[in-house]
């Protein structure tokens, strides 16, 4: 059963001729995310490295939420989850973002209970 897949990408907003064209529209947008986070990573502006939300830096929320982006992007396209039915991309797309987020949550609580433990506790900082 032959399957024609969408030839559209940002929802209808930038619509291709051939899954050829399509690839390299997804290419582009990947690689502008990723120039972005290497920007971020090279220049690290002052004022996302000095203001902190959630118990962390601004700068790292980015990453995060930049990455987020890519992983979500990669799965839509080129996993062919557009295709699928509604209930399994919610399945395959919304389970590791929470599980991602979940992640972070429980690495902030636990560095900032070690962060307290050095700096209040008997051990002194040896690195």
């Amino acid at each position: 059963m032959a399957h024609d897949h969408k030839l559209e990408i940002f929802r209808g907003l930038l619509k291709f001729r051939t899954n050829t064209q399509k690839i390299w529209g997804v290419l582009i947008f990947l690689t502008i995310v990723t120039a972005v986070e290497v920007g971020l990573g090279i220049t690290k502006p002052e004022i996302l490295t000095k203001n902190y939300f959630i118990g962390m830096k601004l700068l790292n929320w980015i990453f995060i939420v930049l990455t987020l982006v890519k992983a979500y992007y990669i799965a839509w396209d080129f996993m062919h989850l557009r295709d699928e039915k509604s209930s399994l991309r919610r399945a395959i797309v919304w389970t590791p973002i929470f599980l991602v987020c979940y992640l972070v949550f429980i690495l902030l609580y636990e560095a900032d209970y070690v962060y307290t433990v050095f700096k209040e506790g008997f051990l002194a900082w040896n690195f």
